[in-house]
């Protein structure tokens, strides 16, 4: 279960910059070492995306992105070895293949496609992990909040609740 948590707390006094919440699928052959890299390194870069780390990028399934922006993340970065180096050989030319409909998913859907990111990083390359993070965050920060199907689930939820009430009312008008 994905979970996207909002640890970005404004006061009152003082407005905050728009902080972009971010679930980042990372294969553990590469990208996770990659980003494991860039923290031991000491490679300062934004902490804006939670890690989940993946047994290969050809694993990750369009639901899952689906379930992580439904469950209110701004973005969702996939991240595999670079073309061609994938440890289950032909994983991360599956993604590529799998997650390019995404885009158009996100789409049709009415989010913006810039939401979702793929990228190819090893793990000798945690520079390249810091730097495709903190572009991510900087474009996130332009498209602002995703708000989309946050209000779409409180109006199919008042949906649902008037639909209770109209059965409720039916029911007790059939028992007179």
């Amino acid at each position: 279960m994905i979970q996207v948590s909002n640890s970005s707390q404004s006061t009152a006094a003082e407005p905050q910059e728009f902080e972009p919440r971010i679930v980042a699928f990372l294969c553990k052959w590469c990208s996770s070492a990659g980003s494991d890299l860039a923290g031991v390194s000491r490679i300062q870069y934004p902490a804006n995306a939670t890690p989940i780390t993946i047994p290969c990028s050809g694993a990750v399934s369009p639901m899952y992105i689906l379930s992580a922006f439904n469950k209110g993340a701004d973005g969702v970065l996939v991240s595999g070895c670079h073309p061609g180096d994938c440890h289950y050989m032909e994983g991360n030319f599956l993604s590529r293949r799998k997650l390019y409909l995404v885009r158009n998913l996100l789409q049709f859907i009415g989010l913006e496609s810039d939401r979702f990111r793929m990228s190819w990083v090893s793990a000798a390359e945690g520079a390249k992990f810091a730097e495709v993070v903190e572009e991510f965050v900087s474009d996130l920060r332009t498209l602002g909040p995703q708000n989309r199907l946050a209000a779409q689930r409180r109006t199919n939820a008042a949906g649902a609740e008037g639909a209770e009430a109209v059965r409720t009312l039916k029911a007790t008008k059939a028992k007179r």
